[in-house]
């Protein structure tokens, strides 16, 4: 089944490492008539779709929800509803920051019918979270969590960064083992990556930041996992750990090869054999919008061979590994022929493994995956 995306554009403060497409609110000068503005443009937008589109997952991100107020996020919750079925949606995940999260907000999450959070924790170290530009204490953090079950809640994600400068494998230890105590359904953990045009980047060009070294990243990466998968964690994804039958839908589905549609500024969509993004600009995207016209910046239809080869790369970010025989009934080609020498020398090498009718990532290969799949595309 298809999955929708909603991206917000608004948030609280932009962090230092950040490069998504979001603008603070400090950017508006009247931030209620820009918001009014954008749903009434987001609603046209989700107007569009087909008509017998009903997703199977809707993942609204940003940005940051939770940066606007309980009304408008009432609004935005209320405004999905009336363009979605809901009673095909299987799981509804909204972002959530502990900086901009409030009880009032959790509850009207809940009451619209979201079913899951990913709450944006990124570290237990207050140290590390202002050197990251983020808004939240670690305490913040989890009152956060808090708040989320307290609303009734029994699915929430929370989100670690790790390879953090000057942090070590001790630091990662015991961030995860401070996010085990809280017994969420889910964690995402990802490396640190520092982005050109970010504040990060122009500490790391004036000498102030240097990145962790690969080996060390390697390891603490390795930390986690085992942490993780000792508390009971399922390792389903490269980057992603979760409870039996807890994995996130709607991202398998983006895994698996699925159909997704993408609204809002920047958000992006493959429907119908096409591949869209959306233009990153909440003003341009209104006006195009208000005009009769498209918010996208671009759109194509990928031939059957490029769409098959991208389809390989990101089902083989799941530890289970590539459904042969679902793969070729999916796209059509056969994934061993389409991989070709390249891929015989990965398992040659010992970094791709076949058994039992899956193509997978060995262990040993899961950090370091992009020069896989630099080669198989």
């Amino acid at each position: 089944m298809p999955g929708l995306y909603i991206h917000i554009p608004f948030c609280a403060r932009k962090c230092a490492y950040c490069d998504f497409y979001s603008l603070p609110l400090a950017a508006f000068p009247s931030f209620g008539k820009t918001v009014a503005r954008f749903f009434q443009a987001l609603d046209k937008e989700l107007a569009t779709l087909p008509p017998a589109f009903a997703p199977d997952t809707i993942y609204i991100g940003g940005g940051t929800p939770t940066a606007l107020d309980a009304a408008q996020l009432g609004a935005l919750l209320d405004l999905v509803r009336r363009r979605v079925p809901p009673g095909a949606v299987r799981e509804w995940t909204v972002e959530a920051n502990p900086g901009t999260l409030e009880a009032d907000k959790a509850a009207a999450l809940r009451r619209a019918g979201v079913n899951r959070v990913s709450l944006g924790v990124q570290s237990l170290d207050d140290g590390a979270l202002r050197r990251l530009g983020r808004l939240h204490t670690a305490a913040e953090a989890r009152a956060g969590f808090d708040l989320l079950r307290a609303a009734g809640f029994d699915n929430v994600s929370v989100d670690l960064m790790y390879a953090l400068p000057g942090e070590t494998t001790a630091h990662v230890q015991s961030d995860v083992r401070g996010l085990l105590a809280w017994q969420p359904e889910h964690v995402s953990c990802y490396a640190l990556g520092i982005e050109p045009g970010t504040p990060l980047a122009e500490q790391q060009a004036r000498g102030a930041l240097a990145e962790v070294p690969d080996e060390e990243q390697a390891e603490q990466y390795q930390s986690i996992r085992r942490e993780l998968q000792a508390a009971g964690f399922q390792h389903y994804e490269i980057s992603n750990f979760a409870r039996p039958g807890r994995a996130c839908r709607h991202n398998l589905n983006y895994w698996r090869g699925g159909e997704y549609a993408g609204c809002g500024p920047a958000a992006h969509g493959h429907l119908a054999r096409r591949r869209h993004a959306n233009i990153e600009d909440v003003a341009t995207y209104c006006q195009r919008i208000e005009a009769g016209g498209s918010p996208r910046a671009f759109e194509e239809e990928l031939a059957p061979e490029p769409k098959a080869r991208e389809t390989l790369i990101v089902w083989l970010r799941l530890l289970e590994g590539v459904d042969l025989a679902a793969f070729q009934q999916l796209t059509g080609f056969d994934a061993l022929t389409l991989g070709g020498a390249a891929l015989e020398r990965f398992r040659a090498q010992g970094w791709v493994e076949l058994a039992d009718g899956h193509l997978r990532l060995a262990g040993r290969a899961l950090f370091v995956s992009d020069r896989v799949f630099a080669e198989l595309v």
